[in-house]
């Protein structure tokens, strides 16, 4: 995730998010109404808050989803890759020894 200023994005949207509803809290709490129709207000708040909160829920949840999958594939990849490596070199030592032991048979000859 990006960052500014020491910041990441989360952080900075969940500092929003809290901005918001306290200072929809307050105008509620100091917005000359009466006391059902504010209990109303609030009631609608907090359902709209809940909304919000769960679209984002989703939206994490489908992300870390992604992340896994790339860092499991990226993980697999490396693997195979380890393993390529680990039979090339084995090969290579391999024949390696028989030109030294084809070489060392050639001058026990001559």
């Amino acid at each position: 995730m990006e960052e500014r200023e020491g910041f990441g994005v989360g952080s900075m949207f969940f500092a929003f998010l809290l901005g918001s509803l306290v200072g929809a809290g307050a105008a509620l709490i100091f917005a000359p109404q009466s006391g059902p129709e504010t209990r109303k207000r609030v009631k609608d708040l907090a359902e709209d808050v809940k909304e919000k909160t769960a679209g984002i829920k989703e939206k994490v949840t489908q992300r870390v989803e992604q992340g896994k999958d790339a860092v499991s594939t990226t993980i697999e990849k490396g693997r195979e890759f380890i393993e390529e490596q680990k039979t090339a070199l084995s090969s290579a030592i391999e024949a390696g020894k028989e030109a030294f032991e084809q070489e060392r048979e050639r001058h026990k000859k001559a």
